[in-house]
């Protein structure tokens, strides 16, 4: 079972998508709850977007909403996810992989959960 949570931190709110392997996306923070709260609604509504995957030579670019899977400067991998406006709504936060095989599955499992997952909101980070 997948479940956003929305979080006040020190400095405003985020979410975290939070499924039995734990967290697997999280946002930016967002100045107000509300504007999290649209946040929110905007990854569950562009998670139904197809995976690009930048780790491969000659990549097919996907129109958005799309997740990019891609190799970061320090040789790992990472995925981000992105309205339809372009713009990044969840990535995997601080995580990376040792594989591009292993952010695939991830981007996959957030396509899978993240449309029908509840949102729960707490107080406190």
């Amino acid at each position: 079972m997948a479940i956003f949570i929305v979080k006040q931190t020190a400095t405003g709110f985020k979410f975290d998508l939070k499924t039995d392997n734990g967290v697997i996306a999280t946002s930016e923070v967002y100045n107000s709850e509300a504007a999290c709260k649209k946040g929110v609604d905007s990854a569950k509504n562009s998670s139904v977007g197809e995976i690009e995957n930048q780790t491969v030579e000659g990549y097919e670019i996907k129109k958005h909403p799309k997740f990019e899977v891609y190799e970061d400067m320090g040789g790992a991998f990472r995925y981000r996810l992105k309205a339809v406006n372009g713009q990044i709504v969840a990535t995997c936060g601080t995580l990376s992989y040792k594989t591009a095989a292993e952010a695939l599955a991830v981007a996959e499992e957030v396509k899978a959960t993240a449309a029908a997952a509840k949102v729960q909101t707490l107080l406190t980070e």
